[in-house]
């Protein structure tokens, strides 16, 4: 039987990775930093592993004759060092995937990865994508376009004063979307079904404007909601008045920028389509409200 390893099992995207694996009979063990929100995976069937992806160590040995790895680059705002800490967890996984010579890997990227700078959180993906490729496992690199999960964050003041914040350079203008559900299970059969060679797959779905979005959601919640557009020169502020550390604000203020430059576009080997909409995705983010209330602003992934 096959072996895969998922990391972010407790997440959106690596629970879908990790359930259809289980579904369809696979060996799954899942990676968690702590025990207790892993805990429901081993009811399921799973084997939990308890560690950080920071440990080159404890991951190798997780690793250990594994058919394929799914990993991602978690985002932690509140650590000062926002692109050293990934950076330096980035390190640990293409050194624990060298050493336990796993011969595929999944990487949960983004689209903005295609540039090596001035693309704020994406900039690690695109590190990460060329530390994994040094290794000489065959990798996959999933570059989502922006998720349509990201409109959690702007459900509390939808709720609290009526109005859908925007960072985006225009209102009016769609843009692709995908479901993290459709970027799970594209993970999840790229890992049984791995390529021949490394490869990037772009993966987009639904085309929606902000102020498509912002009335879907103000249908959703019972009211309609007023845009208010953030310009660029005060995105920073906003952001940290908002609550995020200052590092991280700047590395969404700048991933917003890049977009308005027009300076990401898709790049990758080849793509493919999710079918979610958001309508679908929507009533999901609102039972779970409390949780999406305290996520990071929307961005693109």
């Amino acid at each position: 039987m096959s072996k895969y390893v998922v990391a972010g099992a407790t997440g959106r995207v690596g629970s879908i990775v990790a359930g259809d694996l289980l579904a369809r009979g696979e060996q799954v063990t899942v990676l968690a930093r702590d025990a207790a929100p892993a805990a429901s995976w081993s009811g399921r069937g799973a084997q939990v592993a308890v560690g950080s992806l920071a440990d080159a160590a404890f991951l190798a040995r997780v690793l250990e004759g594994a058919t394929g790895f799914f990993t991602l680059l978690p985002e932690d705002p509140a650590v000062p060092d926002f692109h050293g800490h990934r950076r330096r967890m980035a390190d640990a996984i293409a050194k624990a995937v060298r050493q336990s010579r796993v011969p595929h890997v999944v990487m949960q990227s983004a689209i903005a990865a295609s540039l090596p700078d001035r693309n704020g959180p994406a900039k690690d993906l695109h590190y990460l994508e060329g530390a994994l490729r040094a290794t000489g496992a065959t990798i996959t690199a999933s570059r989502a376009c922006y998720f349509q999960e990201n409109i959690a964050s702007a459900i509390a003041p939808a709720k609290q004063a009526g109005v859908f914040p925007s960072l985006m350079p225009s209102a009016d203008a769609a843009f692709p979307t995908i479901a993290t559900l459709d970027a799970g299970r594209f993970a999840a059969r790229a890992l049984t079904s791995p390529p021949a060679r490394s490869e990037s797959v772009d993966l987009f779905g639904p085309a929606y404007s902000m102020r498509q979005m912002a009335e879907k959601l103000g249908a959703a919640l019972g009211r309609s909601l007023t845009i208010v557009d953030i310009p660029p020169a005060g995105q920073v502020a906003a952001l940290t008045e908002a609550g995020l550390p200052p590092a991280f604000a700047e590395a969404v203020a700048e991933l917003h920028a890049a977009f308005a430059a027009g300076i990401i576009a898709p790049n990758g080997d080849r793509s493919l389509a999710g079918v979610t909409t958001l309508d679908e995705v929507l009533p999901g983010l609102l039972w779970a409200e409390p949780r999406a209330a305290s996520s990071t602003p929307a961005r693109a992934k």
